[in-house]
């Protein structure tokens, strides 16, 4: 059991003590249209965990309520998370759909007892209908319609007589609720597409809210756990089971705060753009916060519950720093795995006095001695060292080789700088050094003082390898989407050299190489012909260091800080804000959360509202930039003025500026204080579109680029975003990425 008890398990054991609860059961139910990523994992963390803790059981089910997204592929990465990370869920997958005849018939019952309707308002008006935070909404007069007419139609639905959003089952609730879930929710919707179950069988679906508390009901959860974003949704979540008098043994819904990473992104809708356009290799890309992306990179499951447990359970939303996560499989790997040597940028040495050859034993694990493991390490008269380990002009403070500086062979002899070989543009090529025969390491009696000891490969046994250095796949901390991707990810070397004990015939191991990191066989593309080495972390705690310096004093921030257990509640205007945030304006619950708690964003916000109706677009900048400006100063010190970000968003909007290129007009806003188009029209970033400009540079890039052109007609159609970003890169981020996209693809057919 986790060490640390959280308010949800407290609330468990309240249950259980009391008798309100026999036994627990909770359920992990994703919905199957994405591959799952480390937010999941702390869900599966909690609800597995707590229910293995306290003697009870989990279901895995899939929410499929939505067909026209979701896929088995997805279903299978979901099953193949749980199992990874160390559970087993009660009996076979759930599917939502499984219920579809019983949650139909719920349906029926709400409509006979006059408590639903159909209704066939469109959407737009619906939405006016609905009213505001501070005005209570208005019913539909299709809310009159007859119990008969009701059902009639509602049989039609489900025949698939109507066409798509032509009608909706909504409960007849209250449309003066001060909470909008409530004011007579959806119900039903209808989606003339096939399911990848059910296959043609239905033309209506449950909506989540309506689905998911009778799923809960009809397979016996006890604790329905759901993350922040569904408190509202919990009334919703009461009315269904109270209504239907669904009361004896009934679950109860409790929330707790989503997982958020910096320098990450956990939508699955900006994680699936990131692999459709090519961006990232796959959804098991080593950058992405996938579960498959962590497993491939290296990450043990270890670690990844670890990391779970330490960020804690709580009520209020909070970024947790990405060094965390990298601090827990630092911590897994360090006594776990062996250390070898392995050579990234060769530079070659030779021993002048040295003749033959020898094997050097060499311990796996050495400050670990209790630990058994050793390995021959060959060495000869040639040898390779990193080419950064010599400074023919060494900074002080420099301690590895130079022509004056002697240094340790790991494991090995002490060897010194004779004779430097250049090449005709002056790059050290090539190191004659002396060894002392009698500084063996173990058995020194040279006399001879060193400050280092660095690593080394033998040239005659050493074999080639690929190692991916992995980086954050983004530069902002608090990124957006693809503007904000770190151009410097991943750093492929193809001809790193490795001492030849870590080549075997079974590669799924994790290694240390000494002084560069932890890494990992990549389980997809190693190859005896070809080894590749995924890189998991580096060696320096980057977290454990930030957390000992003590930061100046600084303005309240707009996030409330996590502290396990403890519940910072929004007040009610706060919540007013972002209910209308949410539901009026679209916002995602983490921008609406950042908004709604800081009255300056706010103002800012709805000032820039009053000019542009374009809250989405606005509140990204706002929450992301503007922001950003607010840490240091009062909005009367800016530069920029509300109306003038609403004229730098219209600019997006009409598409006559990119995303990326509007980050570098605001940082020109926040110098100058000039209006946006002023900036753009001077330093010609308007957005090219036109194929007729953009074609001569895609052909250019294509004719520099002839084994990536011969490797995607091969089939390596993942290439495309290479090509993309390759055009992108020649016309300074300008170029329309859509525009670029298609005609790359056409091109290249």
């Amino acid at each position: 059991m986790s060490e640390s008890k959280n308010f949800l398990r407290t609330i468990v054991e309240e249950d259980l003590k009391s008798g309100k609860n026999k036994e627990i059961v909770t359920r992990f139910p994703p919905e199957p249209n994405g591959f799952p990523h480390i937010g999941h994992a702390k869900s599966i963390f909690i609800n597995f965990g707590i229910a293995r803790d306290y003697n009870g059981h989990c279901n895995l089910r899939m929410d499929d309520t939505n067909p026209t997204k979701e896929d088995t592929k997805y279903v299978e990465a979901l099953k193949d998370a749980v199992e990874w990370l160390g559970y087993e869920w009660d009996g076979k997958v759930r599917f939502t759909s499984d219920y579809f005849s019983q949650i139909h018939d719920y349906a029926v019952e709400l409509i006979k007892m006059g408590k639903a309707y159909v209704d066939s308002t469109d959407e737009e008006e619906m939405r006016e209908l609905r009213g505001t935070v501070t005005e209570a909404g208005k019913r539909s007069k299709y809310a009159k319609r007859s119990i008969k007419e009701n059902l009639e139609l509602f049989e039609r639905m489900k025949k698939g007589e109507f066409k798509d959003g032509e009608h909706v089952l909504r409960a007849k609730i209250d449309m003066s609720a001060a909470n909008m879930k409530m004011r007579d929710p959806l119900m039903y919707r209808i989606r003339n597409v096939h399911h990848f179950r059910t296959g043609d069988a239905w033309a209506i679906y449950p909506m989540y809210d309506f689905a998911h508390c009778l799923s809960d009901y009809i397979e016996g959860v006890s604790h329905s756990i759901c993350t922040l974003e569904f408190e509202n949704n919990r009334d919703i979540y009461n009315w269904v089971l109270d209504t239907l008098g669904l009361t004896p043994s009934r679950p109860y819904q409790h929330e707790f705060a989503r997982l958020g990473i910096n320098y990450t992104v956990m939508s699955k809708r900006k994680l699936l753009e990131l692999v459709e356009g090519g961006q990232v290799d796959g959804w098991d890309d080593p950058r992405l916060p996938t579960i498959a992306g962590y497993k491939r990179k290296g990450y043990t499951p270890a670690s990844i519950l670890n990391f779970c447990d330490s960020v804690g359970v709580a009520k209020a939303n909070s970024m947790v720093d990405v060094s965390q996560l990298e601090f827990c499989i630092r911590d897994d790997l360090n006594k776990k795995v062996p250390r070898v040597m392995c050579v990234l940028d060769p530079l070659k040495v030779t021993l002048i006095n040295y003749e033959g050859s020898e094997e050097i034993n060499a311990p796996y694990y050495p400050h670990d001695v209790p630990k058994e493991g050793e390995r021959k390490l060959p060495f000869s008269s040639e040898i390779y060292i990193e080419r950064d380990d010599f400074n023919e002009n060494p900074p002080k403070g420099y301690f590895r080789l130079t022509p004056e500086q002697p240094v340790r062979l790991r494991h090995g002899y002490i060897i010194t700088c004779k004779e430097v070989i250049k090449d005709e543009n002056g790059n050290s090529i090539e190191i004659k050094a002396e060894y002392s025969p009698e500084s063996k390491s173990g058995s020194d009696t040279s006399g001879i003082k060193v400050k280092s000891a660095i690593h080394w490969v033998d040239a005659t046994t050493a074999k080639t390898v690929e190692v991916r250095l992995y980086d954050r796949l983004f530069s902002k901390e608090a990124p957006e989407g693809v503007d904000d991707l770190n151009p410097d990810s991943l750093k492929v070397i193809k001809n790193a050299l490795i001492e030849p004990a870590v080549i075997t015939d079974k590669p799924d191991e994790r290694f240390q190489f000494e002084r560069q990191g932890y890494f990992y066989a990549d389980p997809v593309d190693y190859t005896d012909a070809k080894p590749v080495f995924n890189k998991i972390v580096g060696l320096k705690d980057s977290w454990g260091k930030k957390t000992k310096i003590a930061e100046p004093a600084k303005k309240p921030q707009v996030k409330k800080v996590q502290v396990d257990g403890e519940v910072v509640a929004m007040s009610e205007e706060e919540q007013a804000r972002f209910d209308k945030y949410t539901t009026e304006f679209g916002l995602n619950s983490e921008v609406a959360n950042i908004l709604a708690r800081d009255e300056q964003l706010t103002s800012f916000f709805e000032d820039a509202l009053a000019v542009l109706n374009s809250p989405i677009n606005l509140a990204n900048i706002v929450v992301g930039e503007v922001a950003r400006e607010l840490k240091e100063k009062q909005v009367d010190e800016l530069k920029f003025t509300a109306k003038q970000i609403a004229e730098l968003v219209k600019l997006i909007d009409d598409k006559t500026i990119s995303n990326k290129i509007a980050k570098q007009v605001f940082e020109e806003m926040v110098k100058s204080g000039d209006n946006s188009s002023k900036i753009v029209k001077a330093k010609g970033l308007v957005q090219i579109s036109d194929p007729a400009v953009i074609s001569p540079i895609i052909d250019e890039v294509i004719a520099k680029n002839p084994d990536n052109v011969a490797k995607f007609k091969a089939g390596n159609t993942k290439l495309l975003g290479f090509f993309v970003g390759q055009v992108l890169k020649a016309t300074g981020g300008k170029a329309n990425p859509k525009v670029v996209n298609q005609l790359v693809h056409e091109k290249l057919k």
